[in-house]
């Protein structure tokens, strides 16, 4: 076939096109047409990382220029009070992300008073890990106290943070307490929890604490052998103690 000719109403009208297909390769099987859309398959999330509203942007900007606690306090009162959740949350994050540690708990506190709050554990997580990175371990043990005070369980992330926490800390002891605390607790670890002990044990020589942990791999994470490869692959440097 050399042509296809189609008829397309349109209003009433009818108009003739002609398709030639003389200069296009023609396969000797049956011309194969496929639909233009993604392949079959689990979909993409369709959202992406929230961005700031220019009022959410505008508190964090006010917030870090209130130099006087008599000024910050002037800020809550007029436009930290005024945001509507999604963005006082989206404030609370971005000076999370900054490490603005002294206003990302003021605004937690804050958010905490407000009659839509509802306790929510990715937030102690959240906190947590900021707290971490400072080295703030004494507020992070606190809010780490106060999650069950809200009717909230710690969670396999929230006990990963803790750890993390600790080794930041240098407190080897502390983080495995918080390690077995969160096995007893009955939160399964995670490859990042494992990654965590594993990495910063291995710095500082605990052989017998690294042979602990990478047994209790062989328990809680599927395919160990492969895991434990990557893992070794990640710090070349320094060999890790073999699993006996």
């Amino acid at each position: 076939m050399d042509s296809l000719k189609l008829s397309i109403p349109q209003v009433g009208l009818q108009r003739s096109f002609n398709i030639s297909f003389s200069n296009l390769p023609m396969p000797s099987s049956r011309l194969k047409i496929t639909c233009g859309l993604r392949k079959i398959g689990p979909r993409k999330p369709m959202w992406r990382s929230r961005v700031l509203s220019p009022e959410a942007i505008q508190a964090v900007q006010s917030l870090k220029l209130a130099r006087s606690p008599d000024k910050l306090a002037e800020v809550f009162a007029n436009r930290i009070s005024r945001l509507l959740k999604a963005d006082l949350l989206d404030t609370l994050s971005e000076l999370q992300r900054q490490n603005e540690v002294e206003l990302a708990l003021q605004v937690f506190n804050f958010a905490r008073k407000e009659v839509w709050y509802e306790p929510d554990i990715s937030i102690f997580s959240d906190m947590i890990l900021m707290l971490g990175k400072s080295s703030n371990i004494e507020m992070a043990e606190q809010l780490f106290g106060e999650i069950e005070k809200e009717g909230l369980r710690p969670d396999t992330r929230t006990y990963t943070e803790m750890i993390g926490a600790y080794f930041r800390a240098k407190m080897i002891e502390k983080a495995m307490e918080s390690y077995e605390s969160m096995k007893g607790s009955g939160c399964i670890p995670d490859k990042l929890t494992f990654r965590i002990l594993i990495k910063n044990l291995e710095k500082s020589g605990e052989k017998e604490l690294i042979a602990t942990v990478k047994k209790d791999c062989l328990t809680y994470i599927e395919y160990p052998e492969k895991f434990l490869e990557e893992v070794e692959k990640t710090y070349p440097k320094r060999r890790l103690l073999n699993v006996v």
